[in-house]
Order: structure tokens, then C-alpha cells, then sequence
């Protein structure tokens, strides 16, 4: 694996390869973390209510507990879709769309 630090190394990406490496990193980290924690959340607000004993605090959380259940699931696909969309479009696309599938390509290796 090259440097990821390696500022200014020749790829398809114009210098910017390091910094595509991060940010991809990061939403992979944010993938997974989120909805983890949107779900931990939730489950913790409806536990509150429900030793609470008050109906209408465990409707409540229940409705929350749902709405950060759909949140987590968005959150975990919607940048798998794009990928998917991305990689769709440079490969159907018409003219050079090399430089940019390489350096896709190499960033998230």
C-alpha cells in the first residue's frame, strides 16, 4: 500500500489521492458508527420510558425508535447507492472517464 500521506504523488487523481483515501475512510467509519449509535439511542429512550410506565412517553419512543431506525438504514445505504451509481455512469459513460475510474479505483483500495 502506498504512503497515504504522500502529498503530490503522480495518479489519476491530480495530487488529491491522499486526501480521497480519508475522506473515504471516514465514511466508512460513519457507515458503520451512526447507525449503530442512532440505534443504541433509541432503544435507551424506549427502555427509559417503558420503566417509566407512562403510555404515552412509550408511544412516543417507540415512534422515535422507528424514525431512527429508517435514519440508520439510510444512513448505511446511501452511500453504498451512490457508489453503485458512480461506478454505473464510468463505466457506461461516454468519452475518458479512465483518469477518474482509476483514481476511484486506487482510493478505495
Amino acid at each position: 500500500m502506498a504512503n497515504l500521506f504522500l502529498i503530490g504523488a503522480a495518479d489519476d487523481c491530480g495530487g488529491l489521492l491522499p486526501l480521497i483515501r480519508v475522506i473515504v475512510q471516514v465514511i466508512r467509519i460513519a457507515m458503520i458508527i451512526i447507525p449503530i449509535a442512532l440505534i443504541v439511542y433509541g432503544t435507551i429512550d424506549l427502555g427509559k420510558a417503558v420503566i417509566a410506565s407512562d403510555e404515552k412517553e412509550v408511544k412516543s419512543a417507540q415512534g422515535r425508535l422507528i424514525k431512527r431506525f429508517i435514519y440508520a438504514a439510510l444512513i448505511f445505504f446511501v452511500p453504498m447507492l451512490v457508489g453503485v451509481v458512480m461506478n454505473i455512469v464510468a463505466v457506461g459513460g461516454e468519452g475518458d472517464t479512465s483518469s477518474w475510474w482509476n483514481c476511484w479505483s486506487s482510493a478505495t483500495q
